[in-house]
């Protein structure tokens, strides 16, 4: 028998815990009373699904954003980074979907209690984009009051907003709707373009194929014009801001661009390390 490691077997433990926590009966996780620990909306759960509790380990840390990678397996969504880790009891639904429901049921229409601003669910796909976005909006539609939704031209705010990244095929199907419950993650090459916030509604990035700045030494000026220059334009048609590949080893680097980032309105700082990140957000109360 293939030996299970030890990340694998405290990730499986904490799917196993976060499905307890949400079975009928029980008390779903409420998010905090204290209205004084405001929920972090910059946080960025990256690769989410990896920490021993999924999405209950990021919104411990009042994170407003988490990402979940699926694979297409049969009718099934299993989430994972590799298709060798796939495990057919760590599906959307069952890490995702089923416990943001209960949870919003429990806080009487919201994540975060207190709170409306929709967490966003960044679903990253991994098989081909077409199928497994078609098979995605039906899952999507088995609880549609839980989503943002867009609407032949409108948009009805929900508790959670999903949006769509990875594989590019997804898009086609997802233009062609004039109803849905996703949004559409596009990348620095789509500022400016003629899709609209209500369809793209956050631009993503490699920083590292964009900046050389890593947080050592001083961010250049013409870097920094050119981030400022990027967050203008996407808030200037709505949409929201984040980039991946950041420096994220804990230590002066890393809370140098951190602090770049906020300073220049970029919406969403990814990160592995939530207590990492919550505790700098914390130090940066105007974030």
């Amino acid at each position: 028998m293939a030996l299970t490691t030890r990340r694998r077997a405290l990730t499986t433990l904490g799917a196993a815990l976060a499905g307890a926590v949400v079975l009928p009966g029980s008390q779903a996780w409420a998010g905090s009373p204290d209205r004084s620990r405001r929920p972090l909306w910059n946080a960025h759960a990256h690769n989410d699904y990896e920490h021993p509790r999924p999405l209950f380990d990021a919104l411990d840390h009042r994170f407003g954003s988490v990402e979940a990678d699926i694979f297409l397996v049969g009718d099934q969504l299993l989430i994972g980074h590799d298709s060798s880790e796939l495990d057919p009891t760590r599906t959307l639904e069952s890490l995702y979907l089923d416990p943001l429901a209960a949870i919003v049921k429990n806080n009487h229409g919201s994540v975060y209690r207190g709170w409306r601003r929709p967490l966003q669910l960044l679903i990253d796909i991994k098989t081909e984009g077409s199928s497994t976005y078609a098979e995605l909006d039906r899952h999507l539609r088995r609880c549609p009051h839980l989503f943002t939704r867009y609407d032949h031209g409108r948009i009805h705010r929900g508790p959670v907003t999903a949006v769509i990244s990875g594989d590019r095929a997804a898009r086609v199907p997802m233009e062609a709707q004039d109803e849905r419950l996703a949004f559409y993650d596009g990348r620095l090459t789509d500022l400016g373009s003629t899709a609209p916030a209500s369809f793209i509604s956050l631009i993503s990035d490699n920083w590292t194929q964009v900046f050389t700045w890593s947080g050592d030494g001083t961010f250049p000026d013409a870097e920094r014009r050119k981030l400022y220059g990027i967050t203008a334009a996407a808030h200037a048609r709505g949409q929201q801001v984040r980039f991946w590949a950041t420096p994220d080893v804990a230590g002066p680097a890393r809370d140098a661009l951190w602090t770049e980032l906020l300073a220049a309105g970029v919406d969403y700082l990814n990160t592995d390390d939530l207590a990492g990140l919550e505790a700098f957000l914390d130090s940066h109360p105007t974030a």
